[in-house]
């Protein structure tokens, strides 16, 4: 959901192979049609907007692009981007929006983009929660890898699970009710479903007055320490060089600055 609930979540990118499929609130039509209403102003977007200027960054791969929000934002600004996500629905959101028709978007994972020579490659949200085991989550790193120009970055940020931010994920601290136009008055809320750590589980709810349906999104994030992510991005073949503060959430999350060296790309 967006800043009002505390739960800002994107569309999964894992492996075709796995046999994943994008959640509900991403890949029907009618929750990805309101998706962008309930997920706010999007000031976390100013962070990833403000490393394109930083790292000089031309072209970017925008990971689990979802509705578009950040790709269509930089296309805007004359950034190169390719925006990749397995929700159609998403995609069809997203095509709609202005400056989307400077965008390449790719309808699959990050497998799928290809070596596109990206300066700089983000994954916002919780993209880089969504890949819950170790293979998976291992491929999406060196997919990212391989779409790099030698040289180029890795940017994304993940919540610091010692702040158990699931805690707040309740009916009472997530109720919101829109008036979004074309669909009319929606209330959505979240459930916690189960916590398993490193995993834990959730699933919204949205409330349609105009016919009275309810639909549901079941989702799960994976919560990895630091030391955890130290590890994968080197065994991806990328170095860390920034760990910063989410200047949306101070204190509750750490956005990760890698880079991946000229050398050859593990396997």
């Amino acid at each position: 959901m967006g800043p009002a609930t505390g739960i800002r979540a994107r569309s999964p990118t894992r492996p075709v192979e796995d046999g994943a499929v994008p959640d509900p609130i991403f890949a029907e039509p009618r929750l990805a049609a309101v998706y962008d209403a309930f997920d706010g102003e999007r000031a976390d977007l100013d962070l990833y907007v403000g490393l394109v200027d930083e790292l000089d960054a031309r072209t970017v791969l925008d990971v689990g692009c979802g509705t578009g929000s950040l790709a269509c934002r930089l296309a805007q600004l004359g950034i190169a981007v390719v925006g990749v996500d397995p929700a159609a629905a998403s995609l069809d959101v997203a095509r709609g929006k202005p400056g989307a028709d400077r965008v390449r978007w790719v309808l699959g994972t990050a497998v799928d983009a290809g070596a596109v020579g990206a300066d700089l490659a983000v994954m916002t949200g919780n993209v880089a929660q969504v890949f819950l085991g170790d293979d998976d989550w291992r491929q999406v790193l060196v997919a990212i890898r391989a779409a790099l120009r030698p040289g180029g970055w890795l940017a994304f940020e993940t919540r610091d699970p010692a702040r158990r931010a699931w805690e707040r994920w309740t009916p009472t601290g997530t109720r919101r009710t829109l008036d979004v136009p074309a669909a009319g008055r929606v209330t959505a809320w979240t459930d916690l479903v189960s916590e398993d750590l490193p995993l834990v589980s959730f699933r919204h709810h949205w409330a349609f007055d105009a016919d009275g349906a309810e639909l549901t999104s079941d989702s799960t994030l994976r919560f990895r320490s630091q030391d955890e992510i130290r590890s994968s991005l080197a065994d991806a073949g990328f170095e860390v060089a920034d760990i910063r503060d989410a200047p949306d959430r101070p204190g509750l999350e750490w956005v990760f600055l890698a880079s991946a060296p000229d050398r050859e790309a593990p396997a």
